[in-house]
């Protein structure tokens, strides 16, 4: 198993629920007051039958028009027309912009010859359109392009893809769990999205039910430490793939 944090760097959003890139070394904190600061990772990971994205980001491209999740994927050394698997944790827009690209006045889905697997009641959910949280034009567009695989609770997708409705973040948010050739990796999307919410319990106002999640954290932190998980942070900051074990009674996150 290969796996490759995509990171897209940091960005602040405010209830506008803009995302506004942010470089720490030029630009200043005290500027965007009452924004919420975040990293975004989507994750690109190899398997023997699969090349896999696990959330696809917010869909910006850089100065050359290109995908900036394709120009990471590119510079891990693949294709994005070989990605097989999307695994989508929920559907926010931080987490699905990546699913479409635009050319020439129109939305194409990023990954044409990929299964895109997503929750039943989160599509639902998102192409209803009552929040800003989803932004509709992008299901829209890929409804009738790609190949979507809607799973209901949890289960298993297929042999190594283990899949878990969670809802902790949103109501039908759900995370994954891989397994290839003995190696095990964990994507908690926002149940887990960093590693510090390992070492410091919070209940988080940005979460449906901030207490199940909270409590999601950590049971995740305990499978991953105790079975030898390694777990993937969609919102780190500097160590989006690592090992959890303990120092003591606390959790500790190490590289992987």
């Amino acid at each position: 198993m290969k796996i490759h944090a995509l990171c897209e760097g940091s960005y602040s959003v405010d209830a506008t629920k803009k995302f506004i890139p942010f470089n720490p070394e030029i630009d200043n904190y005290r500027d965007r007051p009452a924004s919420l600061f975040i990293h975004v990772n989507p994750f690109l990971v190899e398997t023997d039958d699969e090349l896999i994205v696990l959330d696809t980001g917010l869909g910006y491209k850089d100065t050359r028009d290109e995908l900036n999740i394709h120009q990471h994927i590119m510079n891990a050394g693949y294709n994005p027309d070989e990605v097989t698997l999307v695994l989508m944790t929920h559907l926010h827009y931080d987490h699905s912009g990546g699913l479409v690209v635009e050319r020439n006045g129109k939305l194409r889905p990023s990954f044409p010859n990929a299964r895109h697997v997503i929750q039943k009641q989160e599509w639902e959910t998102a192409m209803a359109g009552k929040s800003s949280s989803y932004h509709k034009e992008i299901f829209e567009a890929l409804a009738a392009s790609v190949e979507l695989v809607f799973v209901d609770g949890s289960g298993v997708l297929q042999p190594g893809i283990r899949y878990e409705l969670s809802g902790g973040h949103s109501p039908f948010h759900q995370v994954f769990w891989l397994e290839s050739e003995g190696e095990k990796c964990f994507f908690g999307g926002d149940e887990l999205p960093e590693p510090e919410q390992l070492i410091r319990k919070f209940v988080a106002k940005y979460d449906y039910d901030g207490r199940k999640a909270m409590q999601l954290r950590e049971e995740y932190g305990k499978i991953a430490a105790e079975e030898g998980w390694t777990c993937l942070f969609y919102h780190a900051k500097s160590l989006p793939v690592g090992k959890v074990g303990y120092l003591d009674d606390h959790f500790k996150i190490d590289p992987a």
